[in-house]
């Protein structure tokens, strides 16, 4: 690991530092290919060690309530237009209600959790173990730290009401597509995802509508999944308007499942 050895670094819950630092993260060895059969008496420990990050994330964030999770690049600087774009996105969603989910690190997810501390709104951080970042950022109210992707990749579709992605990398990317993925394949439904910056987005959203809707890797009506602004007010506004209707017709559902209940009788 090439990092600087004197910060601080996470791996879950525990906090290390100088040569207590791993030259490898947990993830790293845990997608490493197997050699003999150590893996035989290792893994199943593994297994157990994933298990408490579920509980733990499920733990710490059960009661938190309505919230929506925000992306975007860890090397935004504070003063690059981005940041401030982030603070005032966040902002938006406190006003609506909404506590404000973000990987707790620099950048944008600083920023985020900024302007939703700032404003009076629930900050919550989900990190991660990785060799480059030193924990949770300031601005955190609620801060959970991960050793697994995965788990924490959980953690933001099971509590979050939406995605709302400003620039970014990867990263960015990754939590984009698998979010994407989640909602085409209806494993979540109705789940809003809103891109911020055309100028950053467009070109994307120009390929999969040519090069994937264009050549029927995906059917035109996924260009819907996404919708894209550079108004931070209407990003937010486009969550809560899904989730309105969402409650809706889950409200609907509900209710003509009981009179159907009714009207078949006791049986």
């Amino acid at each position: 690991m090439t990092a600087d050895r004197k910060h601080n670094y996470w791996k879950g819950p525990v906090q290390l530092r100088g040569r207590q630092i791993p030259e490898k993260t947990t993830d790293e060895r845990l997608l490493e290919p197997s050699e003999g059969a150590d893996w035989v008496h290792s893994d199943p420990w593994r297994v157990l060690r994933i298990q408490s990050e579920f509980v733990e994330g499920f733990g710490a964030l059960a009661e938190l309530g309505p919230a929506v999770s925000v992306f975007g690049s860890a090397r935004t600087r504070p003063e690059d237009p981005e940041y401030a774009l982030a603070e005032e996105v966040a902002q938006n969603i406190t006003a609506a209600g909404y506590a404000v989910i973000t990987g707790g690190g620099p950048g944008v997810m600083e920023a985020a959790n900024k302007g939703a501390h700032e404003s009076g709104g629930i900050s919550v951080g989900l990190g991660i173990e990785l060799p480059f970042e030193q924990g949770l950022n300031e601005y955190v109210d609620l801060g959970v730290n991960f050793r697994y992707f995965f788990a924490r990749k959980t953690m933001f579709v099971k509590y979050s009401e939406g995605f709302i992605v400003l620039p970014g990398g990867f990263g960015t990317m990754d939590e984009l597509f698998e979010s994407l993925t989640l909602v085409q394949t209806k494993k979540v439904k109705r789940f809003p995802i809103v891109l911020v910056g055309t100028e950053f987005w467009g070109g994307l959203v120009d390929w999969i509508r040519h090069s994937l809707a264009g050549r029927g890797t995906i059917s035109e009506h996924d260009l819907d999944l996404v919708h894209l602004t550079d108004d931070p007010a209407e990003a937010v506004d486009v969550v809560v308007k899904a989730n309105r209707s969402r409650r809706r017709q889950e409200m609907a559902a509900a209710a003509d499942a009981a009179a159907r209940a009714g009207a078949a009788g006791p049986e």
